[in-house]
């Protein structure tokens, strides 16, 4: 059998199980051989779902260590968030020495990762976790560009070298960010396109998640489908632990504002290949003088996150998380939403003074759907089962947060706080 199968190959694949799953009938192009599974995962399933896991970057930033990410991979465990599908541990930026070898190849700083990627990366693995990591496509990292971090280490000129480093110490995941304000949307086409070809050559299954807005003006990226080149691509600039900056794709972002620029963005979606509206900041606190989302905001920002079928990347202090944070997070029926097989992002269907009706339909014929509060005072929302899709009927309807279940015939009605959502599973009553 043939190691590798290009990522279009595997995208198909994926997506002809899934339509299969949810009865529906798919002409696809061949697929391919199918590709060697590894110890860790197949490299068929890279991606069929939108990947879950840890980042060092919303609230550590810099400041990363091999003890830290150790700790991190046995919290998550202890916490449930790996029962609950957080499976990727993601080293951001900092890693590295400011230096490559003499031969050009990168290593990790000696004195934040004294035993090595290779090493870190085995713990990880023995948790039944994946290890991702950090580069660019330029000269410098955000944190190099940003003057926090030493040297010029980016993966320009560097990327087969790079990428058979990275699949030798046994990566997972790339997060490979463009952050720089220069080149042209087909400069950014051609260097994730020249990694991705470095990753498959590897044989190694490894996501591929990439950035072309951080740091950069011309965001024609934001709406350009890279579903041929990424496994996830980001669609805005990034995420502060705030409701709403007033931002349109322009940093600093908060929630309600990364959803206004990624709900438009639908259509691109499906298994294998992801939208990405950024990480979490469910129980990211204090962070470049943002004080946190509230609870209710909390809850409205996970539950639009699975609506929207978006990568679930927590950025908390999993060590020090709060049972209610925790709680959130790990909120299976929820997670379900994001997870499904069938792999639709949900869309509003209805917006109107702040009051939103979001849907999304699901591959055993449940639809989700959400009633999302925008205003800064409690309203009450309605929306009819057509408006979700559904035949004229009795549905039982059961709310994913207070797990209270009814029987609906007609209209699914709820009070909801400002800033809040009320997050609804609509199904058969059998």
């Amino acid at each position: 059998m043939a190691a590798t199968m290009s990522r279009r190959g595997r995208i198909h694949t994926v997506v002809a199980l899934t339509a299969v799953m949810a009865g529906v009938s798919l002409t696809m192009a061949p697929a391919g051989n199918a590709d060697q599974a590894t110890p860790q995962h197949d490299a068929r399933a890279v991606a069929s779902t939108p990947p879950m896991g840890w980042n060092t970057w919303n609230t550590f930033g810099c400041d990363v260590n091999e003890d830290l990410i150790r700790q991190m991979a046995d919290s998550l465990v202890d916490s449930g968030m790996t029962s609950a599908g957080y499976r990727y541990v993601v080293i951001d930026d900092c890693w590295f020495d400011p230096e490559r070898d003499a031969q050009g190849n990168l290593r990790a700083a000696p004195d934040r990762f004294p035993h090595g990627i290779k090493a870190l990366a085995d713990y990880v693995h023995a948790k039944g976790l994946r290890l991702g990591i950090y580069q660019v496509p330029t000269e410098k990292t955000c944190a190099q560009r940003g003057g926090a971090y030493p040297g010029e280490t980016g993966s320009r000129g560097h990327e087969v070298q790079d990428a058979r480093t990275f699949a030798s110490w046994g990566i997972d995941y790339l997060k490979y960010d463009w952050c720089s304000p220069e080149g042209s949307l087909e400069d950014q086409k051609a260097a994730f396109t020249t990694m991705r070809d470095a990753l498959e050559a590897t044989g190694r299954p490894i996501v591929y998640s990439i950035n072309p807005n951080s740091y950069h003006d011309d965001k024609n990226g934001a709406s350009y489908d890279w579903g041929h080149i990424a496994d996830m691509w980001r669609t805005t600039e990034d995420i502060k632990p705030v409701w709403n900056t007033g931002h349109h794709n322009a940093y600093p972002m908060g929630v309600v504002n990364i959803v206004d620029i990624n709900r438009h963005l639908a259509d691109q979606a499906g298994p294998g290949h992801w939208n990405d509206p950024d990480m979490l900041e469910v129980g990211v606190y204090d962070v470049e003088g943002f004080k946190g989302l509230t609870d209710t905001e909390a809850r409205a920002h996970f539950s639009l996150w699975a609506m929207m079928a978006a990568p679930l990347i927590a950025g908390n202090d999993v060590r020090a998380m709060p049972e209610k944070i925790r709680a959130i997070l790990t909120n299976r029926e929820v997670i379900a939403i994001d997870q499904d097989p069938l792999g639709i992002q949900g869309k509003p269907v209805r917006s109107k003074g702040g009051r939103e009706v979001w849907v999304k339909p699901l591959s055993n014929g449940d639809r989700a759907v959400l009633l999302f509060n925008r205003t800064k005072s409690p309203k009450t929302i309605s929306a009819s089962l057509r408006e979700a899709g559904m035949d004229d009927g009795t549905y039982r309807a059961r709310n994913l947060w207070t797990r209270e279940e009814t029987s609906v015939s007609s209209t699914i009605s709820a009070d909801v706080p400002a800033h809040g959502v009320a997050l609804f599973r609509v199904g058969p009553t059998e």
